[in-house]
């Protein structure tokens, strides 16, 4: 990139990001002065919102270079991650968001005190804010970093080494992204997300048509031939057990990892938390999935066309995409791109630090004090804290290069000692009145213990996430058998607290049917019914049963009362 096609980038990359500072700054200011606003916007978020910040937190930089780059060496199994994703967030939508709604939680953590203890509350912050601040966030950090480096050639600019570079390009995005999670709260996270997200739709579609018409060279219709019909094996989402995301995952240990991330994880579920009333969360989330099936043709169409392109020809799978958007993008489109992918590892960013400071304020320091504190001084505590978390993270992401095994391994190995415990614990308290919080106190140890042996000690061969399943069902098993062995002398007793409006959005249902509907069309679609190896006689008669089904529902439109979302203890 030449200094006067540099000039252009950065220009436009920084109006794109002060015109999001500008309008986040008008969409939250003096709405941040108390607790409920900082922490969760004032429990005052539309359905736009919620989907737009959703779908930012979760994209970033790390999807996509390594979706497009698990597309360019294999194949689609890998949209599996993404794709299955929609069930979870049926299952946020109808399940987990109105339980949480309805007793006005602010964090998980607070839930399970409720539930239980506070004790297992402790337990489960330490989880989490060890896994935010050691390996998350610092791992946001140094996979945004890494993007910008690739794509923009940042050493060379700057005529310095390359971890020097790096460094630079941590401190700068940290420092950019805190000042809207520190400064503005949850609402202007959500803001800033959601305007980033419209421009990462623009950009994650036209990328493929872009790259297209260089593959039909200059032909869009060209290259969507040549993309179907040649090596239509890379089109493949059926894995087979030596691709990255074997098929008979998505049935077992992929069901709950999901579930974790999008109905568990406090950096996610924190903006459904800040719902206006039960519709609008419903609304944001269900849109979310949405979006989520859209993601193998932003993240992972591109692959496949690289490969097309450049064959086997690069040193790495990871820089498939990069070399790709440098060929493909125009000159004056550069700047706008480079703003959505700094908005992208932002979301993502700001996101982990908001919530990391609201479990500290709310779970950790709050409950150490023997008095009641103020707004404003537990939004001090919550700058301060998100300061320090910041720093930290700082010094932490630059060492992750030196991370024998790659960052994907580290952030897939630590996730693992958190996850499938947490959704276990709350999925038990949600469903039961009897299991007491020795059950839970019980699980996290022996998850802890039995997931390090097994992945570090004792080689059994199994594909990772087939662990999670099976880790799951014993600590499901272990929480029931403590409940039938010493049960509560009381059963649990949920206290509600409405603080929006529980009614459930009226188009719920058709619409949860539509999503899903698309996850198993998707899947028929990429398949040996499919495209791959020529389109079969069974996929149109298939897709019109699918279209049959959803016509049917939303004719029929069933609609589903506030009373028929929550177990019998909260009505």
């Amino acid at each position: 990139m030449n200094s006067e096609n540099l000039l252009v980038t950065a220009a436009s990359c920084v109006f794109f990001m002060a015109l999001v500072a500008w309008i986040s700054y008008r969409q939250t200011r003096g709405q941040t002065r108390t607790r409920d606003g900082y922490f969760l916007a004032g429990r005052g978020l539309g359905a736009t919102f919620i989907a737009g910040s959703l779908l930012l937190t979760n994209l970033s930089a790390e999807q996509l270079i390594g979706l497009n780059g698990s597309a360019y060496g294999f194949n689609l199994s890998s949209m599996a991650w993404e794709v299955t994703a929609a069930l979870a967030t049926v299952c946020m939508a109808f399940f987990f968001l109105p339980r949480y709604l309805s007793g006005a939680f602010s964090t998980l953590p607070q839930f399970l005190a409720d539930r239980f203890d506070d004790s297992v509350r402790r337990m489960s912050v330490i989880l989490f804010m060890v896994g935010y601040a050691l390996i998350t966030i610092p791992g946001v950090l140094y996979s945004g970093s890494i993007a910008v480096l690739q794509f923009f050639d940042v050493p060379q600019l700057l005529g310095v080494g390359q971890f020097p570079a790096l460094v630079y390009t941590i401190v700068l995005i940290g420092v950019l992204g805190s000042v809207y999670a520190i400064f503005g709260g949850l609402r202007a996270v959500a803001v800033s997300d959601t305007i980033n997200g419209i421009g990462l739709l623009i950009v994650g579609l036209a990328i493929p048509l872009l790259a297209l018409a260089k593959l039909g060279s200059g032909s869009i219709n060209e290259g969507l031939t040549i993309l179907v019909t040649t090596e239509s094996h890379k089109l493949n989402a059926i894995g087979s057990p030596d691709d990255p995301t074997p098929f008979a995952t998505v049935f077992t240990g992929m069901i709950f990892a999901n579930l974790f991330y999008w109905c568990t994880n406090q950096y996610v579920i924190q903006r459904t938390l800040g719902a206006r009333n039960l519709a609008e969360g419903q609304k944001g989330v269900l849109f979310s999935g949405f979006f989520k099936v859209l993601v193998p043709i932003m993240m992972m169409i591109p692959g496949v066309i690289a490969f097309h392109l450049y064959g086997d020809g690069l040193d790495s799978i990871d820089t498939a995409y990069p070399r790709l958007i440098r060929e493909v993008l125009p000159v004056y489109a550069a700047g706008f791109f480079l703003a959505v992918l700094l908005g992208a590892v932002f979301s993502s960013f700001n996101s982990l630090l908001n919530s990391a400071a609201t479990l500290f304020c709310l779970d950790v320091w709050g409950p150490l004090q023997k008095r009641e504190l103020d707004d404003e001084e537990m939004l001090r505590v919550a700058k301060r804290a998100g300061v320090c978390i910041a720093l930290v993270s700082f010094m932490i992401a630059p060492m992750l290069q030196f991370a024998p095994e790659g960052l994907w391994q580290i952030i897939r190995i630590f996730t693992g000692f958190y996850n499938i415990p947490v959704v276990a614990i709350v999925m038990v308290g949600l469903f039961t009145r009897r299991t007491p919080a020795l059950g839970p106190k019980i699980v996290i140890i022996f998850h802890i213990v039995a997931y390090g042996l097994l992945q570090f000690v004792i080689d059994t061969g199994i594909h990772f996430l087939h662990l999670y399943a099976i880790l799951f069902a014993i600590e499901i098993l272990i929480m029931l058998a403590v409940g039938w062995i010493r049960p509560r002398e009381q059963e649990w007793t949920f206290r509600r607290r409405e603080l929006v409006d529980l009614t459930p959005w009226r188009f719920a249902i058709p619409c949860a049917v539509t999503l899903l509907s698309c996850v198993v069309a998707l899947y028929l679609l990429f398949s040996p019914v499919g495209l791959v190896d020529g389109v079969s006689a069974a996929f149109w008669p298939l897709l019109g049963l699918l279209a049959l089904g959803n016509l049917i529902v939303w004719l029929w439109r069933p609609g589903v009362s506030a009373a028929a979302l929550l177990p019998d203890w909260q009505n």
